[in-house]
């Protein structure tokens, strides 16, 4: 397989900036795609190694396109994460005045991230939505817009002028990107991991979450994401994108995918990968009953009940 890692472009995204900060990245040809979609389809048909794409974000949650595309498309695998801060500038062509903009544009997730600076200083812009930042940073380049939300870093690459810089309407918000592969053995756990699942109901009933929930709650498992997703199958049937802290090796994490894999229609493993947010030192104890001995000591404690030795 090429030595390339897809990701969302054109370049000047950030994504783009947030995939630099990956080590192996010095060493792959950086590609960049239209869509989070063709990016993904480049690690599937077998153009890249692997895609780095933006997966939730501080302000609004989970991108729904990279969710849906994981859920429902072939197979694929969550290696990496990583977490970069946020704040977009106000990029348009050089001697554009802020009176002068009637449209801006930038990706559909910036808009929840900057909705009330534009309402307070260009309260009568009309929205374009673009396939990322930095193509909408393009898009004014070549005069179909008048202004754009992107990182400040793109401005010397498309030849625009930032207008205004720092815009954020929340403090500290932060985009969580992922590096997606084709499915193979997870890397070694460090100790601070985090595994992400699809979880499908086998039917409808009252109480139906809250025994998936169960799974993870009886083996003293923190869940660090839940969103429901449509299946595409009629209005309320959904299936739950989960990120649950802890490793697939881990024996606690095991047991709670074997029991949901028992009682779920359909269960779709998306890896476990180290977290981006501590180190692994700085994770929190497993709760008490709930380590790898633990278990083994409860197994082994079963086995010789069952052969008279208790």
């Amino acid at each position: 397989m090429p030595a390339s890692y897809a990701y969302l472009g054109p370049e000047g995204t950030f994504t783009e900036v947030a995939l630099r900060t990956l080590p192996e990245a010095a060493t792959r040809e950086l590609i960049p795609y239209v869509s989070v979609q063709s990016a993904l389809d480049a690690v599937r048909v077998g153009e890249a190694e692997a895609a780095f794409v933006p997966i939730e974000n501080s302000v609004e949650g989970g991108i729904t396109t990279t969710l849906d595309e994981l859920v429902a498309g072939e197979p694929l695998m969550i290696y990496r994460e990583v977490l970069l801060s946020i704040t977009f500038a106000l990029l348009v062509r050089p001697g554009t005045k802020l009176a002068d903009i009637k449209s801006v544009s930038a990706h559909p997730a910036a808009q929840p991230q900057v909705r009330n600076w534009l309402r307070a200083h260009l309260p009568d812009a009309v929205w374009e939505s673009a396939a990322s930042n930095a193509d909408a940073a393009r898009l004014v380049q070549e005069g179909h817009y008048d202004a754009a939300f992107a990182g400040e870093f793109a401005a010397a690459r498309y030849g625009l002028e930032a207008l205004e810089t720092g815009i954020h309407d929340a403090e500290n918000a932060q985009t969580r990107f992922v590096l997606v592969g084709r499915p193979a053995r997870p890397a070694a756990p460090t100790g601070a991991d985090k595994t992400s699942v699809v979880l499908w109901q086998r039917d409808d009933h009252p109480g139906a979450l809250r025994d998936l929930l169960g799974e993870f709650a009886s083996r003293g498992i923190n869940l660090m994401l839940l969103q429901s997703r449509p299946t595409g199958a009629g209005i309320g049937n959904y299936c739950f994108c989960i990120d649950a802290e802890g490793h697939i090796a881990d024996r606690r994490v095991a047991e709670a995918l074997m029991g949901l894999r028992r009682i779920c229609l359909q269960v779709r493993f998306l890896g476990s990968y180290p977290r981006a947010d501590i180190a692994p030192g700085e994770a929190r104890p497993t709760p008490p009953g709930t380590s790898d001995e633990e278990f083994m000591a409860a197994s082994d404690w079963v086995a010789r009940c069952q052969d008279g030795r208790f």
